[in-house]
């Protein structure tokens, strides 16, 4: 059984877990603050379906990690470790949905997953109260897991998201703060992406084998597995910002370089000190013109520079899992699926 057989089992279960933390918490006085919920979650408004609600990821990474780790013993199946996991796999994809609300305000956004933003449809103020929401719900369904592990593990579970949660906003706090500095090093871009991407990759990862009852050891493995592979995605969404498709990723591409984002070509780009830089430096670039600076980039080898690190991180993120897992059962197999997929969008 592979990477789509297991999706098969684990996406519905994903949604059912969702609705679930989801659709009791409003009272009728705050439902249209629901509708806010379900749209950001692609359940209604215009297009929603599978598309619109995205690959759910982070979930998913969470199951098939829990589902990895090989069980002491044979488990009945009402037992299962995916099953227990279900609370923290809803815990993940609501702080990332979270996130990404309160992204598309600060980053000016108008799409996401193809449709427009909340921000676009409610108004920044109203799509603030729905990410605080979205953040609320993710910690009550984290506090859900009580009720499927010991305390001691839930305990732990509670503390690592929240510690995440920390990563993320310190991740997107630098991001912003860099926009308003002309220039900053290559080392500045990777506390920058750790905190923004590979640190909930990292725990959604540790969160599965944890729950399945590995050791801290194995659990080391499946961190570092998570963490390397979030630095290969980010730095694979990076490439695909300045020269992909909007179409390909739902939403607008060409900010990076109006906005004056410092994505990793772009820092490469400026440490070259070539027509790129001087460019950058000359001030704004504005629409019209990214196609010609995106050019100077890729001739400037950035480009290739940004290719060559998604695969060395790839590269160790699936050397990290294979020592964990050396022996995988169906779920360790989907792991490396998924890394593939995820790192093999094309450019």
């Amino acid at each position: 059984m592979g990477l789509d057989e297991l999706s098969k089992r684990y996406l519905p279960a994903i949604e059912e877990e969702l609705h679930r933390i989801v659709d009791p918490a409003f009272a009728p006085e705050t439902w249209e603050l629901h509708r806010m919920m379900a749209y950001h979650l692609g359940w209604e408004g215009k297009n929603a379906g599978r598309e619109a609600q995205g690959k759910r990821i982070r979930p998913l990474l969470v199951l098939l990690c829990a589902g990895a780790v090989p069980p002491p013993i044979p488990a009945p199946a009402e037992e299962m470790a995916w099953k227990k996991a279900l609370p923290a796999a809803a815990s993940v994809e609501l702080l990332h949905n979270f996130s990404l609300i309160h992204d598309d305000i600060q980053d000016n956004s108008p799409l996401r997953r193809g449709r427009p933003t909340v921000w676009m449809e409610w108004g920044i103020p109203q799509a603030i109260n729905a990410g605080d929401t979205m953040f609320s719900l993710a910690q009550l369904a984290m506090l859900d897991l009580g009720q499927t592990v010991d305390r001691a593990t839930a305990l732990l579970a509670n503390r690592w998201l929240n510690q995440t949660c920390l990563a993320l906003t310190g991740g997107q706090y630098l991001d912003l703060s860099y926009e308003s500095q002309p220039v900053i090093s290559l080392d500045a871009y990777w506390p920058m992406i750790s905190g923004k991407t590979a640190a909930l990759l990292s725990t959604c990862a540790r969160l599965g084998a944890l729950i399945a009852g590995a050791g801290e050891e194995l659990q080391e493995k499946f961190k570092d597995f998570g963490y390397y592979l979030g630095l290969a995605f980010q730095a694979q969404d990076d490439l695909l910002g300045i020269w992909g498709a909007s179409e390909q990723l739902g939403k607008s591409i060409t900010s990076d370089l109006v906005s004056g984002k410092k994505s990793l070509p772009v820092l490469y780009g400026l440490e070259q000190k070539g027509a790129f830089a001087r460019r950058w430096l000359a001030g704004p670039i504005p629409s019209d013109e990214v196609e010609d600076v995106a050019l100077l980039l890729e001739n400037e080898g950035a480009r290739q520079y940004t290719l060559d690190i998604v695969n060395r991180y790839t590269h160790k993120s699936l050397t990290d899992l294979d020592q964990a897992l050396p022996s995988p059962n169906e779920n360790g197999k989907a792991l490396v699926e998924l890394a593939a997929m995820l790192l093999n969008r094309q450019s």
